[in-house]
């Protein structure tokens, strides 16, 4: 299994492949993303990163990371991550994203998800820090 950060100019080419993952990382966002909102911060925004997991032709996963700078800290976020057989994948994925996380002087990685990926993550070090609330605006 490898895993590899796609370069801007061959997004298009691996989108097909990864276009049913992303869907379902997309299903996850309720609203706030659809698939083509995720392409689009990955092919327009410079710091956003598509990266896949892959075994010979066959891509078995996606995220997408992107750099950002708190007041006191910089961070690696991962926005999105999906695909199939992720026990296959997650650790040469995560010690590849720890590593470009350190190269580009990150302290740490923060997503949010739902609670399974604590179940997922826990033996990596995994923190809840806190819970994602939604209030609605209408009553």
């Amino acid at each position: 299994m490898k895993v590899s950060m796609v370069p801007k100019a061959h997004v298009e080419v691996v989108w097909s492949r990864i276009e049913k993952y992303v869907e379902g990382a997309a299903k996850y966002t309720y609203g706030r993303f659809t698939t083509n909102d995720i392409k689009q911060g990955i092919i327009d925004k410079p710091e956003q990163k598509l990266w896949i997991a892959f075994d010979g032709t066959q891509i078995y996963g996606f995220w997408v990371t992107e750099p950002f700078t708190y007041p006191q800290m910089k961070v690696l976020i991962l926005h999105f991550i999906g695909g199939k057989q992720f026990k296959k994948w997650q650790s040469i994925a995560l010690e590849q994203t720890q590593q470009y996380a350190r190269d580009h002087s990150c302290k740490i990685m923060e997503s949010y998800g739902r609670p399974g990926w604590g179940k997922i993550w826990k033996n990596n070090g995994y923190k809840e820090l806190f819970t994602f609330y939604e209030l609605p605006v209408e009553k």
